[in-house]
């Protein structure tokens, strides 16, 4: 059976949701049987998202083999419960390097070396590479940007290429927007026709509409838009606001997505799947009526995507615990020694974020300081764990200049250090300790209760570590290191086990937690969270 491929574009405006339909499709696909996965073409020139400033591009998304991603990889996962590789994401800088890299080996004979047909070429091997080498019944690819950018244009003409070699086997789907005008009281249809006919001037024809809305779409609307856009008025969807993104699979389903794009494709129909788990988790989240307070201590909290996997951990580990989330963001450079008490006073729990450098770190400190003293569940991811053994190392150990060398590099205690295998990289992409490892959890810890295992696997994103000649400093003192990989040594997981919850990792648990498989740290440090608001 040959694979199918599906396009996924945008039009209008730009944060409609394309990563939340295609994983929703996906869904849906996988649930009646067929192999699926999905792949992101983002069009920035950055060979990948792992130098970019999270306001400019929310969190950088980890694969498990090592590759910096796009945050929809993280929806695509979370929805799928399907991993996902450096396959997976394609940027316009990576199909230029390889296309340089080509022609400087001297590849293409001489020729000169063209947008069309090179560049596009390229495009259509990567978008090809999935479905060759994995037998997927389905590939869908997401076209990042918005209709009518100018960096968009390449892979726009690859998709109209490839819809003429492939046939049948290839369909598109256009995601627009259908703006609501309050003083009219009235939704319009304009924006999406201007849409589609951008899209049918680089000779693109879409399959498939779907029309992101605030407000019901009555039937004549989606008929009127059907008219204008050439689409059967069966193949025109409607994706209105839904109270969790969770819900937009269902939402898909019943207005029969998925049985379009088989029918369009000519795939088998197989009965409609039940998605009990799905609904079992739906029906805990609408169900729980306490919340939990969590405060996140982060210094990119204006803008909530910079740790888009986390609050995603986070909420569906508070699911998991019949609980609603209440979520504070709470901005490190704002915290200090006089309004410490009055900012976190009220929280049940605290997560101390990842991130780089030295701005809005004393915050951090002071929140760990408070925590570790109020006996507050407490969990810190990478960044965050490295403040725990700093701070622990000034107020405990009595180090006051402890740090990190990555902000002093002439401290004289320097419980966080560069690792050694970093300290002769001069180029910072995609030159971090990255992808996934192995971790062996000590018998007995928080750590390995909460996994229900002493042998681990999650995935890493940090240059420095754990400096282990303070090691036995810090054990005798209270904080115990009880996850380390077991070929380098290095110190993954500290804990301070006389506190309810006090735990820090330097790996980034929260890329491997998913709706039907949450990350067990994260379900066990919310269930603390819980325990500790009913004392």
């Amino acid at each position: 059976m040959d694979t199918k491929y599906i396009f996924v574009t945008g039009g209008v405006v730009s944060s409609l949701g394309k990563g939340i339909i295609s994983a929703s499709l996906a869904k849906l696909l996988q649930a009646r049987g067929y192999h699926v996965t999905i792949q992101k073409f983002d069009p920035y020139i950055n060979i990948d998202p792992g130098t970019l400033n999270p306001y400019e591009h929310g969190e950088c998304y980890v694969t498990v083999d090592g590759h910096e991603a796009d945050l929809d990889l993280g929806h695509y996962e979370r929805f799928t419960n399907t991993r996902t590789t450096r396959a997976n994401n394609i940027t316009t800088g990576r199909i230029y390097q390889n296309v340089i890299d080509k022609e400087r080996r001297g590849d293409y004979l001489g020729k000169t070396v063209q947008i069309i047909p090179h560049i596009t070429d390229e495009i259509k091997r990567n978008v090809k590479l999935l479905g060759s080498k994995n037998e997927y019944d389905f590939v869908i690819t997401e076209i990042g940007g918005t209709v009518g950018d100018i960096e968009s244009l390449p892979f726009l003409e690859s998709v109209r290429q490839l819809r003429w070699e492939l046939g049948k086997n290839c369909l598109c789907i256009h995601l627009t927007y259908v703006p609501f005008i309050a003083a009219a009281k009235e939704v319009k249809t304009k924006p999406t026709q201007h849409s589609v006919k951008q899209l049918q001037e680089v000779g693109i024809q879409p399959d498939i509409l779907v029309l992101r809305t605030e407000h019901e779409l009555s039937t004549d609307i989606r008929r009127k838009v059907a008219l204008f856009c050439n689409v059967e008025p069966s193949a025109v969807i409607q994706s209105i606001d839904v109270p969790s993104i969770y819900e937009v699979p269902l939402k898909m389903q019943q207005q029969k997505l998925d049985e379009i794009v088989l029918q369009k494709t000519g795939m088998p129909i197989k009965s409609t799947p039940e998605l009990k788990p799905w609904k079992e988790f739906l029906a805990r989240m609408k169900n729980a009526t306490e919340s939990v307070r969590i405060g996140l201590v982060g210094k990119y909290v204006e803008l909530p995507d910079a740790y888009k996997s986390i609050n995603e951990a986070l909420f569906q580990a508070a699911t998991y615990n019949d609980h609603k989330l209440d979520l504070k963001l709470i901005h490190s450079e704002k915290i200090n020694k006089d309004n410490v008490e009055e900012m976190l006073g009220s929280m049940d729990g605290i997560i101390i974020a990842p991130g780089f450098g030295q701005r809005g770190i004393e915050g951090k400190f002071i929140a760990l300081k408070y925590a570790r003293e109020h006996d507050v569940p407490n969990f810190g991811i990478c960044l965050g764990m490295q403040c725990m053994v700093i701070e622990f190392a000034r107020d405990v150990l009595g180090y006051a200049d402890a740090n990190s060398t990555e902000m002093e590099v002439s401290t004289n205690h320097n419980v966080i250090d560069l690792m050694e295998s970093q300290k002769s990289i001069s180029n910072m992409g995609g030159t971090m300790r990255l992808g996934e490892y192995d971790c062996i959890l000590q018998e007995g810890s928080k750590a390995a209760k909460a996994y229900n295992s002493t042998h681990i696997k999650e995935r890493h994103r940090h240059r420095f570590e754990f400096n282990s000649d303070y090691r036995d400093e810090f054990e005798k003192a209270g904080m115990k290191c009880v996850g380390e990989n077991p070929d380098t040594h290095l110190v993954e997981v500290v804990e301070i086990p006389n506190l309810k919850w006090f735990v820090g990792v330097q790996y980034h648990p929260e890329y491997n937690s998913t709706v039907l498989k949450p990350n067990p740290l994260f379900v066990d440090f919310v269930k603390a969270a819980i325990e500790n608001k009913k004392k």
